[in-house]
């Protein structure tokens, strides 16, 4: 069973209600929760939290949701215009090329979706915070809404700060802060809220260990939010979740991306999906061509679109496992019978095969591109979304944090034996090519940087120069469609200075976006960010 069960989507509707329309706290209404009620209710608790966590799920794969944002502006995945017709009004174009503005839609999306989880978040805050027997609740409460605000720190930088008090002033409208008060604020939440949080595994919820894990993560990213290394403070959280957490790596890579994968001992915090009440994780259909759904008896029509940069996949070493999360080569249907090519009349008697070669952002032909394949695709889904679990954060990307501090502190030998422990697993036909060395860590990128059309080369650039170069791309690896890339490919100092496809710089401001226009507009204290 999913930690969020069908009693607390229920019970969540109380608590909506309550934190939406209860404006006189000095009156005691008695068609919502009391005070004694949550002493003595662990399952009401619980539910408390669900709004929060459910905004989650839009947050992720809503329509232009965050992994378009991590996702199709990196040297990993792009969606280039397809010949079926399917006209996106050039925000995919934009996320590649680097062109974005204050209009476009997926910064404007996850501004809104996360201060809208914010504002719920506040009022619980503010609500219970006073009450007895529920320290926990409140610590987990003020701990999400930090991760909440590293999202809004890694992608925005200098955003408006408010809390449990702000949102009980008379019209209130909030101040921005600067990207480095930002960061305070997510350490001092975490550190003060860190001793209450519970260590227990509740599934789904955020508690002691992904709360180390948010730490780890501003603090590796230290040098890129406040122009600080904080390599130790990184260590020591990562370090602590692996001596205690009980986490364990899965056998099998591939299982932490099964359809009920809520088992894996790999999953620090996940985001839990169903199908049928929660979310809308729909990547088979913004990836696969339509001809594919026979592949999985799907009960509508993939669109087809999003696919591999091909020299992204030419780093893999062919023997690596996890190549096997991009869908390739000819295609069938679930009987095992041939699929077709549909849109160009010339090809409709031609079997799909989906090729690595892709022509240029602007051209494609149907069966270009790798399709994303990482989580399971369940077979007879009826809707457009699938119920994997999301992994946001994996022990895995604990380990590769402990091993990038390492790389960066000196310690080469001792990161190579953690990425060297992670590639066995991808390796099992191959074990001798799992070892890498700390010499090879320190090597550049394989990754052929440089524009590229229809399989040519037409500039190079190379990748021998990125200092620990070679670590990147194994974090490529491991990490491939899982909205790590874009603030990887920033710390390594790639994502304002390399070509990729289609791709050439354009400004070392893109690594934060613009304040999405209608916050602009909305708040006379806001400003455009440096560069916009």
């Amino acid at each position: 069973m999913k930690a969020i069960n069908r009693n607390i989507y229920i019970a969540s509707f109380v608590f909506l209600s309550m934190v939406c329309s209860c404006t006189d706290l000095d009156e005691t209404p008695h068609d919502v929760l009391t005070q004694d009620d949550l002493g003595n209710s662990p399952e009401i608790l619980q539910a408390l939290t669900a709004p929060v966590y459910t905004s989650l799920t839009n947050v992720m794969f809503g329509w232009h949701g965050y992994f378009d944002l991590q996702e199709e502006c990196s040297d990993v995945i792009v969606t280039p215009a397809r010949p079926n017709g399917w006209v996106d009004g050039g925000t995919y174009r934009a996320l590649h090329m680097h062109t974005w503005n204050s209009f476009q839609s997926q910064p404007a999306s996850l501004w809104n979706r996360v201060y809208g989880a914010l504002n719920i978040l506040n009022t619980s805050i503010g609500t219970y915070k006073n009450m007895a027997n529920v320290e926990g609740l409140v610590a987990e409460l003020r701990a999400l809404r930090a991760f909440y605000y590293y999202l809004l720190l890694d992608n925005f930088g200098n955003v408006p700060i408010v809390t449990e008090d702000d949102v009980t002033k008379t019209n209130f409208v909030p101040e921005q802060s600067t990207r480095a008060e930002v960061f305070d604020f997510v350490e001092t939440e975490l550190l003060e809220v860190m001793p209450i949080l519970s260590k227990e595994k509740v599934y789904g919820k955020m508690n002691h260990w992904a709360a180390r894990m948010v730490l780890a993560k501003i603090y590796l990213n230290a040098e890129v939010y406040i122009g600080e290394t904080m390599w130790d403070e990184a260590l020591e959280q990562v370090e602590d979740i692996e001596a205690n957490g009980g986490f364990t790596l899965e056998s099998n890579y591939h299982s932490n991306f099964v359809v009920e994968n809520e088992s894996s001992g790999e999953q620090i915090f996940s985001i839990v999906f169903d199908a049928t009440r929660s979310g809308w994780f729909h990547y088979p259909w913004k990836t696969l061509h339509p001809s594919s759904g026979a592949t999985y008896e799907l009960g509508s029509q993939p669109w087809g679109g999003s696919c591999a940069i091909p020299q992204f996949i030419d780093t893999y070493d062919e023997d690596d496992s996890r190549l096997n999360i991009w869908i390739r080569g000819p295609q069938f249907a679930s009987d095992g019978s041939p699929i077709y090519n549909i849109f160009d009349p010339a090809l409709e008697d031609v079997q799909l095969n989906y090729t690595k070669q892709i022509g240029h952002i602007d051209e494609t032909q149907e069966y270009e591109g790798y399709r994303i394949g990482k989580f399971e695709i369940e077979r007879g889904v009826a809707g457009t979304a699938i119920s994997n679990d999301v992994p946001f954060f994996r022990y895995a990307d604990a380990l590769m944090i402990k091993a990038e501090c390492l790389l960066r502190k000196g310690q080469a030998d001792a990161a190579a034996a953690i990425v060297t422990e992670l590639r066995a697993r991808a390796f099992v036909a191959a074990p001798d090519k799992a070892e890498v060395t700390g010499s090879e860590l320190q090597q550049g990128s394989k990754y052929n940087y440089g524009t590229y059309k229809n399989g040519v080369m037409l500039t190079t650039e190379g990748g021998a120069d990125i200092q620990y170069g070679r670590f990147l791309d194994e974090l490529g690896y491991e990490f491939a469609a899982e909205f790590h890339r874009r603030q990887d490919l920033i710390r390594f100092g790639v994502f304002t200075s390399k070509s990729w496809l289609s791709h050439i710089p354009n400004g070392d401001h893109r690594a934060i976006f613009d304040i999405p226009q209608s916050a602009l507009d909305a708040n006379p204290n806001l400003s455009h960010n440096p560069g916009y």
